[in-house]
């Protein structure tokens, strides 16, 4: 009852005071015209006010999705160990825990741009009114007014407002700030700002510019360094240069006072820190791997699968923080970068100088943005990258990208201002050098899973993108022999065929006529040899023979199941004359070395997303029960073999075999000495052009090529053999102690034979001897396939002496039988036994 009785009385209340307010201000309002004027006044600014709050708020983006904001990250690319070797970014982004913040480094932000962040509610008033006053005192003069923008303020305008100069934004600012406050903690909100504040460098984020500024990362950073890190939002290009250190130390100064009028640290502790000189890095520390060609690839096949920008998807790979595991394997990386380089080298000799990288006109703009822009680049040696700025004779001035400038020596004729060269030191200036204008390109591969440990594509990747190891299409010349061998061996041939080396002509139709093939040098051969000897020997007519005894048909469809091209089934197809890539060639020796299955080149393992789920994988097969909690008592589960069976593994295994005379006795004995089960296969294409090699041991395979991008002579002494085998040499070289010595086994349904290696005659006893040029070898034959038993010239003396002996004793001992027993002997008793011989 007395609840209800105080209900009624404040409703009373209510009314009566509304009443008297509604009396009062209609009586005002008839008496007073000032009353009127300012009631009106009011009135309309309240609604003006309602439709302005109405235009501002509406279409504003929503806060609640911060909730759920993804900051936008960069692609961390990890080699064959584990290990980060590389990252794929427009921005310096790393993404940090509000745990992962040092306190020093908060309180340092929290002094210098917002120090009632964690009391105010999204605006701070007083701040705002400062900066009100701060615009209108500098109304028309042009210059910007204080921000006065709190935390949250800046969190709203960076990632949902954009950084417009006006009322306007700043209002809607204000709006979105106190919503982003109604939807995140002040730690969120922090986190958020920290994450993604620009700070210059190309840096979003404490870590980033941690990591840009002083070579560290934020939980090693003294407190000099993040007194410095918080007066960048300020103007982060202003504070970031060299040339403005006074007024960075000046503003860092003054932030170390705020943190001590805050409370955050002690007056000696500021003391301390001011004496420290700003320690600003000029280069950071890298942490890429030299493996430019492989990195570059692994991008275009993510940008194919994942999309480039945040627009594509929220696993892109400039956004969607990615973590990439590659086969990249960085010593066998930096072995190819090595032996390409040295033999390119090797091969330009002393030829002088090939001519400039780029040129740059330097009428259109400043000659040292220019080379900064064009972002060409060249690790080798001591080298570096530098435009001619003047020449005077034979003097001249180089200038790099950092505007500085020396003087140039060593200047070939040709060379003029605007020119882009590679330089190296030389007293107190530097001297021309030349980038050779011959290239190559290089490729290792693990056989049996098909991943790709080393690509190397030119001679450095900083002078040009293209990669010659994966895009250049060249004749493969005698590389491609072993599959025409293979078509030969799945058509009834065998390793020891009798082969023609005799000249070969082809009539091509009326409008081409007759063609003639010849073997290397112009020889027309002469004889017949055993198809081993025509492989390692690298006989062209014998190939010829070899081909057109299959069907050129079935020597296409062979290039095409391994995966080298498509061709038409003429002849000189068969001795390399289609195009190729250095990659499909190591692929279709893969399979030689794999027993015939081959799998794809694969230079990504696996991907992750942001938080380590993997959302694809190079090797798609399932295992099922592997993952069982229990074991059920059954078999353990068996993983499907992977790849694709592309040719047969005898046949496979016999052109393998073959291929390891290459090494032994034929075109490539530099090898030899290696100590290593090898096989491989030289060859040198029309000019010549192209020299190649590949070849490799069981866990290893690689090959390259060198010749110019507009194909043309290499000089009549090139051949696969002294130009491309070296630097495969060299390759095995420096990774010796990773080539394990294993031999290649042979599959099942392989039988291994002794023959005579000139006559391909089967030999009952000898061989087995270690020396390359031994008579007898073992060779590999499909069953029922061996050479028939024919003995040499001794030996069937001898046998015939056994026989004659056997028959006089066999004869003795039947007289003697039936002169004793009076019988006959069984007639055919001793042809039979002569038969057996």
């Amino acid at each position: 009852m007395a609840e209800q009785l105080t209900i009624e009385h404040i409703r009373y209340r209510i009314r009566r005071d509304a009443s008297g307010a509604i009396s009062w201000f209609r009586t005002n309002w008839e008496e007073k015209r000032w009353f009127r004027w300012l009631s009106s006044a009011a009135g309309i600014g309240l609604f003006l006010a309602i439709i302005l709050w109405t235009v501002l708020a509406w279409g504003l983006p929503d806060a609640e999705k911060l909730a759920d904001y993804e900051t936008p990250l960069p692609t961390v690319v990890r080699g064959i160990d584990g290990e980060i070797v590389h990252s794929y970014a427009r921005e310096r982004r790393v993404q940090l825990q509000y745990a992962d913040f040092p306190q020093p480094l908060i309180e340092a932000f929290l002094s210098a741009e917002d120090k009632t962040f964690f009391s105010h509610g999204g605006v701070d008033l007083t701040g705002t009114a400062n900066a009100v006053f701060d615009y209108a005192s500098k109304l028309g003069s042009g210059e910007r007014a204080i921000g006065g923008s709190t935390i949250t303020q800046q969190v709203a305008k960076n990632l949902l407002l954009g950084d417009e100069y006006s009322v306007t934004r700043k209002l809607k600012e204000m709006i979105l700030a106190r919503r982003i406050e109604g939807v995140l903690s002040k730690e969120e909100i922090l986190t958020l700002y920290l994450n993604e504040i620009p700070l210059g460098r190309r840096s979003f984020g404490v870590q980033a510019a941690a990591r840009a500024y002083f070579d560290k990362d934020v939980g090693d950073l003294a407190l000099h360094e993040v007194a410095f890190l918080s007066i960048l939002p300020k103007a982060p290009e202003t504070y970031g240069r060299a040339k403005n250190a006074e007024r960075a130390m000046e503003r860092r100064n003054f932030v170390l006072d705020r943190m001590v009028e805050d409370g955050f640290v002690s007056a000696a502790e500021a003391a301390e820190a001011k004496a420290r000189p700003l320690g600003l890095v000029t280069q950071r520390s890298q942490r890429s791997a030299d493996a430019g060609y492989f990195l570059e690839e692994v991008r275009r096949q993510l940008i194919a699968r994942f999309g480039e920008t945040a627009d594509d998807g929220e696993t892109s790979v400039y956004a969607g923080g990615l973590w990439v595991r590659t086969s990249l394997d960085t010593d066998l990386q930096d072995a190819a970068r090595n032996a390409l380089r040295d033999g390119i080298m090797r091969y330009h000799g002393n030829r002088g100088w090939s001519g400039p990288i780029a040129t740059i006109d330097f009428g259109d703009g400043d000659w040292a943005t220019q080379l900064q822009s064009s972002y060409l680049g060249i690790g080798y040696k001591d080298w570096r990258i530098g435009v001619v700025t003047e020449r005077a004779g034979a003097s001249g001035q180089v200038g790099f990208a950092d505007g500085s400038t020396a003087p140039l020596s060593g200047m070939p004729d040709a060379l003029k201002a605007g020119d882009v060269i590679a330089v190296s030191p030389q007293g107190n200036g530097w001297r021309v050098r030349t980038v050779p204008g011959v290239s190559g390109g290089f490729v290792a591969q693990d056989p049996q899973t098909g991943r790709v440990f080393a690509i190397q594509g030119g001679f450095d990747d900083r002078l040009g993108s293209f990669n010659r190891a994966t895009q250049a299409e060249r004749q493969p010349g005698s590389t491609i022999k072993p599959f025409v061998y293979a078509a030969g061996l799945d058509h009834g041939m065998t390793p020891a065929s009798a082969v023609p080396d005799q000249q070969y002509c082809f009539y091509q139709g009326a409008k081409l006529g007759e063609k003639c093939f010849t073997n290397f040098g112009g020889s027309r051969g002469g004889g017949v040899h055993p198809m081993r000897y025509g492989l390692e020997q690298s006989k062209n007519l014998m190939t010829v023979h070899i081909a057109m005894d299959a069907g050129m048909p079935n020597v296409i469809k062979a290039f095409e199941r391994v995966g080298i091209g498509s061709y038409d089934p003429y002849p000189a197809f068969a001795l390399g004359a289609g195009d190729t890539t250095v990659l499909k060639m190591v692929n279709a020796y893969s399979a030689l070395a794999n027993h015939g299955r081959q799998h794809e080149p694969s230079l990504i393992d696996y991907v992750q997303d942001r938080r380590g789920k993997v959302i694809w994988k190079a090797d798609k097969r399932e295992c099922t029960g592997c993952n069982m909690a229990d074991w059920d008592g059954q078999p353990m589960p068996r993983i499907k073999p992977d790849g694709k069976q592309v040719m047969d593994a005898r046949t496979a295994f016999q052109v393998l075999h073959m291929l390891t005379g290459v090494v032994e006795r034929g075109t490539a004995t530099r090898l030899r000495d290696l100590d290593l089960p090898m096989f491989g296969k030289t060859g040198t294409s029309s000019g010549p052009t192209n020299a190649w090699f590949v070849g490799g041991t069981p866990e290893f395979v690689a090959g390259l090529y060198l010749g110019f991008d507009q194909p043309k002579n290499l000089g009549g002494y090139v051949q696969g053999g002294n130009t491309a085998v070296p630097i495969f040499r060299q390759f095995v070289v420096e990774t010796k102690d990773r080539w394990r010595p294993d031999p290649f086994v042979a599959p099942a349904g392989i039988r291994m034979v002794r023959i005579d290696r000139a006559s391909g005659k089967r030999v009952l006893d000898g061989g087995g001897s270690s020396d390359p040029k031994a008579a007898v070898i073992w060779e590999a034959f499909k069953p029922d396939t061996e050479p028939p038993r024919i003995t040499r010239a001794d030996e069937v003396e001898k046998r015939r002496a056994e026989i004659l002996a056997l028959i006089r004793r066999g004869r003795t001992a039947v007289t003697q039988s039936s002169r004793e027993n009076d019988e006959t002997p069984p007639e055919g008793f001793v042809e039979e036994q002569g038969g057996l011989y």
